[in-house]
């Protein structure tokens, strides 16, 4: 007898078996799963089954059986996918665990840019197959957007026609001169996704598209915001309305200079656009650089602004909430496009500016870190007159003392 059964010692995990807590364990047999308790089987399931996985993970939690953490690790999932799945159970069942195979209810299965084309081309007799032909879709794609079986399709391409036919009245954008594209030869202006998947359109003009407003009180937009929600709208257009003693307002007249800079045409072709939305990649640029000339640090500091006055500033109805624009920054980041950003814009600044940049002049800026961090880099301060925790930022001018980095 080995000293293990001589002692009474619990046997050792099998190597199907994951160890969720001392009483409970998850028995794995081919694409069975078995859900034990105290030694007793009490859920059983196929592996493939997703609603019976989720509804074991809720059953371990609700019946107190296990903590949320100690199921997340069992099962290889987050702790936060276990709190979703409480929370589907108790408000649907067992219904509610399931996810609904497709896209999501009010997303796009084709762009905008591709709508007006297809209604452009169809408006010129050609067949299904030959627009097919010319876009790279199937042409069962190109018979369910003409065809009126379904109703939430074809109210797309028909808002897609009515971006084509009046384009001229529509406002033009914050910080984006109002001038009329030119685009490829089916009156397209596809975005930089379809571009780089559509060699037809790769030698699309780098115009910035007008937006386009069904509102007419840039105080109500209510229209535009029920366009974004049913996936038809990608950026919502500025609309400025009179008024006095607007907050901060001085701070267009740098947006002459934004557009010069090249800033929003880049940013489209690097990012295209982030979905259906009625803060779009603009508005969520534009915001940004004016919270910057307003010396709004970061987006929690917008709390403390009244966002009617900031939407202002933006031609709309109100400033982005915290939260809208930190998911905007979260999405943009997942590109990892900042670093090829910024070298877009120096080589802009060159081809613009390169006459001036024979001599450049550079300048050291030392920062003082008064945070509660533990940091190794000092630098020698020259207001206090000693060397302590801080930064040093090297600025470079050229000729005309304009700043280039």
């Amino acid at each position: 007898m080995s000293a293990q059964q001589a002692l009474a010692l619990p046997l050792l995990a099998a190597s199907n078996t994951v160890v969720i807590n001392a009483r409970c364990s998850l028995r794995v047999e081919a694409d069975q799963r078995v859900i034990v308790v105290g030694g007793l089987p009490v859920h059983h399931y196929r592996a493939e089954d997703a609603v019976a996985e989720a509804y074991a993970m809720v059953f371990l939690v609700e019946s107190a059986f296990a903590q949320q953490m100690d199921v997340a690790r069992a099962f290889g999932r987050s702790v936060r996918t276990v709190r979703r799945h409480q929370a589907r159970y108790v408000q649907g069942g067992m219904a509610a665990l399931g996810r609904e195979e497709g896209w999501r209810r009010g997303r796009r299965r084709i762009s905008g840019q591709r709508l007006r084309s297809i209604e452009l081309l169809k408006s010129q007799g050609m067949s299904n197959r030959a627009v097919a032909h010319r876009l790279g879709v199937s042409e069962k794609a190109i018979r369910k957007l003409v065809g009126a079986s379904k109703p939430a399709e074809s109210a797309q391409l028909a808002f897609a026609g009515m971006t084509t036919a009046a384009p001229a009245a529509a406002p033009p954008a914050a910080g984006v001169p109002a001038k009329s594209t030119n685009d490829d030869a089916d009156g397209s202006a596809p975005s930089a996704k379809d571009r780089a998947g559509d060699p037809i359109s790769a030698s699309a003009d780098d115009a910035e598209p007008v937006p386009m407003s069904l509102d007419r009180d840039a105080s109500d937009r209510s229209l535009d915001r029920q366009l974004a929600h049913l996936g038809l709208l990608e950026d919502a257009a500025p609309l400025f309305r009179e008024g006095t003693s607007v907050p901060g307002v001085g701070v267009l007249l740098a947006l002459p200079c934004l557009v010069e800079s090249g800033l929003f045409r880049i940013s489209r072709k690097l990012y295209g656009e982030i979905g259906p939305a009625f803060y779009g990649l603009r508005t969520t640029l534009l915001t940004l650089l004016l919270m910057a000339l307003l010396r709004i640090k970061r987006p929690e500091h917008l709390k403390e602004r009244d966002p009617a006055a900031f939407g202002r500033l933006l031609g709309l109805d109100r400033a982005p909430e915290v939260k809208t624009l930190r998911r905007r920054l979260t999405r943009l980041a997942a590109h990892y496009c900042a670093e090829q950003l910024g070298a877009e814009l120096a080589r802009l600044r060159v081809d613009q500016r390169g006459h001036l940049m024979g001599f450049l002049y550079i300048d050291g800026h030392v920062r003082a870190y008064h945070g509660q961090r533990a940091i190794a880099s000092k630098a020698y301060v020259a207001r206090r007159h000693l060397a302590m925790p801080a930064s040093t930022d090297y600025w470079i001018n050229d000729r005309s003392g304009t700043r280039c980095s």
